[in-house]
């Protein structure tokens, strides 16, 4: 079967190799699944580069956690009838350990990927497999960065890249659960996409002054901020959060090491949640699963726009290899 892998760390054009592989067999728990779209995470990257915390031992990785494709065989213990289904994926490389018995080092650039059952769902009609395959990372992150820490109805969320791949998601989780949602942007036409997702509110953070905004929206404080880069925004976050409210945080791109202004957010008792969407627990995205599924078949979830190409240019130094709305179409 075709399939991409690389052996050692480094850029795409210098260790991804494109051939041919023998194709997996699904073991106990598992199912075996035609990939026809694999998406790309900025963990992907990473990973590719060893830029995340405890380096790669592997010998040899298949890239890219997310995918989308049609199951067409079970192992031991899965029922048959998931044969023949169009399903959405997720973890299918897996560094963590998370639900599986072991680090998972084949992920879905290839034509097949054998895949725990806990690590799919059924893709809804309607919905395509490019989009499946770029829901994953996204969307269980925006879900646990709205959910984690409790209901959101009638709560203020400050969400920091509301046009975002991550940011788009947790727009539209909030606001759909009844939350006064507070998007920050860089364009005008970012603006656009976070009130088509369902933002109240819209801040340009590079021509207007985000605090004065929150201030105004929400006097004593927004309850919950959905943060993009924790390094870059966290004074201005800790000047926007009311007592008691929660930080939580999938990135700090800029800094690695922030800075904490410790009395700042220990004089409101600030809540600092970190977020690892490998790592979720079972309850967390079983609930994230539902909402997805339920966002796919409303048509909102679908809504991202994504850039396809075909897999034959993968290590291309040209493709977008940092979008995390990227669908390779196998």
């Amino acid at each position: 079967m075709r399939a991409a892998w690389y052996d050692r760390p480094g850029p795409a054009r210098d260790v991804l190799e494109l051939g041919h592989l023998p194709a997996p067999e699904p073991r106990r728990g598992e199912v075996l699944v035609q990939v026809r779209a694999s998406g790309i995470n900025p963990s992907d990257y990473k990973r590719r580069g060893a830029a995340q915390t405890g380096k790669n031992s592997y010998v040899r990785m298949v890239p890219h956690s997310d995918g989308a494709g049609v199951v067409v065989a079970v192992g031991e213990g899965v029922d048959p009838a998931w044969v023949g289904r169009s399903v959405w994926m997720w973890n299918a490389v897996n560094r963590y350990g998370y639900a599986a018995p072991e680090p998972r080092e084949w992920g879905t650039a290839a034509e097949f990927v054998a895949i725990p059952l806990s690590f799919v769902s059924a893709l809804p009609d309607g919905a395509s497999f490019a989009v499946g395959a770029c829901l994953g990372v996204p969307a269980f992150t925006a879900y646990a960065a709205v959910f984690a820490d409790g209901p959101v109805e009638g709560k203020t969320i400050l969400v920091q890249g509301g046009a975002g791949a991550v940011g788009e998601l947790a727009v539209q989780f909030a606001s759909l659960a009844g939350a006064n949602v507070i998007a920050t942007v860089s364009s005008d036409h970012k603006g656009e996409r976070a009130r088509d997702a369902g933002a109240h509110h819209i801040v340009n953070y590079r021509t207007s002054d985000v605090p004065d905004l929150a201030r105004r929206v929400a006097p004593g404080g927004v309850d919950r901020i959905i943060e993009v880069d924790f390094a870059a925004n966290i004074q201005s976050d800790a000047e926007m959060i009311k007592p008691y409210g929660t930080i939580a945080s999938y990135s700090s791109t800029s800094d690695p090491e922030p800075a904490l202004p410790y009395y700042a957010l220990q004089y409101k008792g600030v809540s600092i949640r970190t977020l690892q969407v490998f790592t979720m627990p079972d309850a967390l995205r079983s609930a994230a699963v539902k909402a997805i599924t339920t966002g796919l078949e409303r048509g909102s979830c679908s809504r991202q726009s994504q850039l396809h190409f075909l897999w034959t240019r993968l290590r291309s130094p040209t493709r977008p290899q940092k979008a995390s709305r990227t669908a390779i179409l196998c």
